[in-house]
């Protein structure tokens, strides 16, 4: 598959996603090391800036969540590399999402809660806020991450999202203004 061979551009390469079954657009995800996120991360800079309805479609009414499986670089075993990002869009009509994060780990960690807001550089997921208002019924109880580990893991923490296709992007991990060097690439469900 295409996928599979590489591109030369991010418009042949978001051409190849977009033309993909999200079966196909997973298994791409899975081939991409941190390596290939890193210069995914760099080249994705000139796509056309990424907005909160590539991750919650216009047509979702409000707490209606919105799913994307994800690989990131994180230093785990390859098979706790996944994990999904979930999103929804508030009651109070804000130009923000809400959202968590779905993994194994979960249990252990907790949800890693996060506002999602657009900025002059597209979305920027923040977990230093968490949301402030109703979450879709079944999804865990809204803690903030200074509780429990997720201090270790989300303490000041902001991902940059850039996108890469109509279904896929690529978040790098910030603490402040610092460039953490672990990226992590989202596929929205159809």
């Amino acid at each position: 598959m295409r996928l599979q061979e590489g591109y030369s551009s991010l418009i042949d390469l978001a051409r190849a996603l977009d033309e993909a079954s999200d079966p196909d657009r997973l298994n791409w995800m899975a081939t991409q090391g941190r390596a290939e996120q890193r210069n995914l991360w760099r080249i994705a800079a000139e796509a056309d800036p990424i907005a909160l309805e590539d991750f919650v479609p216009a047509a979702f009414g409000t707490l209606v969540p919105a799913r994307h499986r994800g690989r990131n670089t994180l230093p785990l075993p390859p098979p706790h590399r996944g994990f999904e990002k979930r999103f929804c869009r508030p009651s109070d009509g804000s130009d923000r999402l809400f959202g968590y994060n779905e993994a194994p780990s979960r249990r252990w960690i907790g949800p890693g809660y996060f506002v999602a807001r657009p900025d002059e550089r597209g979305v920027v997921i923040d977990y230093r806020e968490v949301p402030d208002a109703e979450v879709p019924p079944g999804w865990p109880a809204v803690v903030p991450n200074t509780q429990g580990l997720q201090w270790f893991v989300y303490r000041g923490t902001r991902d940059v999202m850039r996108r890469v296709s109509r279904h896929v992007s690529i978040g790098a991990a910030f603490r402040g203004a610092r460039p953490l060097d672990h990226y992590f690439l989202l596929c929205r469900e159809p």
